[in-house]
C-alpha cells in the first residue's frame, strides 16, 4: 500500500507546540533561572525519560521486543517514556515500526533521502499519512488500557511533572527539568533519524537503507547510534556488537537480566 501520494501539508498544532517548547527553554539562559540543582534534575530525567523511557522502553523493549520484563516494569518504563514528551506510546511504536519496514523509501515516515532537516524534525510538523497505519502496527498494545491512558493523556503527565518539581525547586526545576531537558531529549533522539541515516560507518551494508554507526550519537542517546547494527539485527537487544561500539542500553539490560527482570533477551551474531 503506497502512504505517502502528496505534499503533506502543516500540522500547526505540532509545531507551535516544538516552537514554544524551545522558547520555553531559552529561558535556561536567563541567569536567575540556573542552578546546578536544576542542571542536575535536567540530567536525572534525560536519563530516566531518553534512556529508560525512549530508549529501553518504547524503542528495545516495546518496538522490538528484543527482550521481555514483567509486565508492571513495562508499565513503568513506558511512563518513563510517556514523560519524553514525544507523543503518546502507541503512535510512537507505530511510527517507529513503519519505519523499519519502509526504512529509507516514499513510505518511510521519515525517509533521509528528503534530506537531514525532514528526517530531523521537518517530517513531525506536517501530517503524516503514515499515521494513519499506526493502529494496524499496533495490535499488540493498542486494545490495552494503560496504553490507552498514556496516549490520550500523556500531556497532562508531564504537567503534573511540572508541578511536582516547581514545588520542590521553583521555576528553575521546570526551565531545566522540563523546557530545556524536552528539547535536550528531542534533538538527541532525533539524531538517530537524521544523523545515524548520513554519519558514521555501515558494517552491515546489506541491511538495505542509509543505516549507520555513528559513535557520538550512540553517546548521547545510550547506544542508540549504533543505528546500521539494529537495522541488520532489529530484533537484538543489543545494537553494540563489537566492544568499542559501547552501548549503555545493553548494560542496563544484562543488569535487569541478574536481577531476574529481563527474559527471553533476543541477541545478534557479530560478523565473521
Amino acid at each position: 500500500m503506497t502512504i505517502a501520494t502528496s505534499k503533506p501539508q502543516i500540522n500547526w498544532v505540532n509545531t507551535l507546540f516544538f516552537v514554544a517548547l524551545h522558547i520555553g527553554a531559552m529561558f535556561a539562559l536567563v541567569p536567575s533561572n540556573f542552578s546546578w540543582k536544576a542542571v542536575g534534575v535536567a540530567l536525572f530525567l534525560y536519563w530516566v525519560t531518553g534512556g529508560l523511557g525512549i530508549t529501553l522502553g518504547y524503542h528495545r523493549l516495546v518496538t522490538h521486543r528484543s527482550f521481555q520484563t514483567p509486565k508492571w516494569l513495562e508499565y513503568v518504563l513506558v511512563i518513563f517514556g510517556t514523560l519524553s514528551c514525544e507523543g503518546g506510546p502507541i503512535e510512537w511504536v507505530g511510527t517507529h515500526r513503519i519505519h523499519h519496514l519502509h526504512s529509507d523509501t516514499e513510505n518511510d515516515p521519515h525517509d533521509s533521502n528528503k534530506g537531514f532537516w525532514w528526517s530531523h524534525m521537518g517530517w513531525m510538523i506536517h501530517f503524516a499519512p503514515a499515521h494513519e497505519q499506526v493502529p494496524r502496527f499496533t495490535k499488540d498494545i493498542f486494545d490495552d488500557p494503560v496504553y490507552q491512558f498514556l496516549q490520550k493523556n500523556f500531556i497532562f503527565l508531564q504537567i503534573a511533572l511540572g508541578l511536582v518539581l516547581f514545588s520542590l525547586g521553583g521555576w528553575s526545576f521546570v526551565v531545566w527539568g522540563i523546557f530545556a531537558r524536552i528539547i535536550w531529549v528531542y534533538h538527541c533522539t532525533w539524531l538517530v533519524n537524521s544523523a545515524t541515516h548520513k554519519f558514521g560507518y555501515r558494517t552491515y551494508p546489506e541491511s538495505g537503507d542509509n543505516s549507520t554507526n555513528c559513535w557520538w550519537v550512540a553517546i548521547l542517546v545510550f547506544g542508540e547510534g549504533w543505528h546500521n547494527n539494529h537495522h541488520a539485527f532489529q530484533y537484538s537487544a543489543r545494537h553494540g556488537l563489537e566492544w568499542w561500539e559501547i552501548d549503555m542500553t545493553w548494560m542496563t539490560i544484562q543488569l535487569l537480566q541478574l536481577l531476574g527482570l529481563a527474559t527471553n533477551v533476543k541477541l545478534a551474531e557479530k560478523k565473521a
